[in-house]
């Protein structure tokens, strides 16, 4: 998820940076509405821990998050913490012992094919480009990392 979302984001002009820390956003957003988190009920985003920047909404489409400007950089918050390009490249780009560079090229010719409307849709994005590759994708990219 936190790849192809990462492409998705690049793919409509984000910054890589900024595109990383929303691929790994959604994804820890995604994993933790699939266990069934509870919302603060309008209380509004956590402030990230270590910072003065407040949180603002953000669309990438129609898919809300909240961003924060943090040392000239635009990234993403969930849960008061900060998703940085750094997190992400320990927690998503080491698991693809080395194979990352091949992972990313493929993940964004797959969203490159795909028009706009799709990639600003979150559940188009879900439903016609990230559902019917999961697990094939996960597969041969676990393979690819000889994991």
């Amino acid at each position: 998820m936190a790849t192809l979302q990462a492409a998705r984001a690049r793919a409509l002009g984000l910054p890589l940076a900024t595109a990383k820390s929303w691929g790994l956003n959604r994804a820890i957003y995604y994993a933790a509405a699939k266990r069934g988190f509870k919302s603060a009920g309008g209380a509004g985003p956590a402030k990230p821990r270590g910072t003065r920047a407040v949180p603002r909404e953000f669309f990438l489409g129609d898919d809300k998050a909240y961003q924060v400007t943090t040392r000239g950089r635009k990234l993403f918050t969930i849960g008061g913490e900060i998703q940085s390009p750094e997190d992400f490249r320990l927690q998503i780009e080491q698991r693809f012992a080395g194979t990352f560079r091949a992972t990313w090229g493929e993940s964004l010719k797959i969203v490159q094919q795909f028009p706009r409307r799709v990639l600003e849709s979150q559940e188009a994005f879900y439903a016609l480009i990230y559902r019917p590759r999961r697990d094939e994708l996960a597969k041969k990219w676990t393979e690819r990392a000889g994991a």
